[in-house]
């Protein structure tokens, strides 16, 4: 099991930005990296994930105002936010695992690690 620690979430208006982290405690560039996110009431649902050749792949209703991105040196993953929407409320959860699923929707294969979340609350 890898440990993950979210950072960055926050409150923002509609159409504003945040950046999210996610830091490993081991040496990740060897995984596929990805987020995740979970709305109240709804399932969780892939958001972005990245591959250890930088491939990325992201769900249809982030593509165009989100980016995934990794920093091997540093084992850690981002994920810039932009023009945020009420509906992107949610617990944003980063991941490690073997191997990428680009999507859409994105995912992950065999998980060996999930952070403890971090909120995003935009406003309208």
């Amino acid at each position: 099991q890898v440990q993950l620690v979210e950072s960055g979430g926050g409150s923002v208006q509609a159409g504003g930005s945040l950046r999210l982290s996610c830091a490993a405690s081991y040496t990740f560039s060897r995984y596929c990296m990805g987020w995740f996110r979970q709305a109240p009431g709804k399932e969780r649902e892939g958001v972005a994930v990245i591959d250890r050749a930088g491939d990325s792949g992201y769900a249809h209703s982030v593509k165009g105002r989100f980016t995934i991105s990794r920093d091997n040196a540093k084992n850690t993953l981002y994920l810039q936010m932009n023009s945020l929407k009420p509906e992107d409320t949610a617990i944003y959860y980063c991941a490690a695992g073997v191997a990428c699923y680009l999507g859409p929707p994105p995912g992950i294969y065999e998980y060996k690690g999930w952070g403890q979340g971090t909120q995003v609350t935009v406003s309208s």
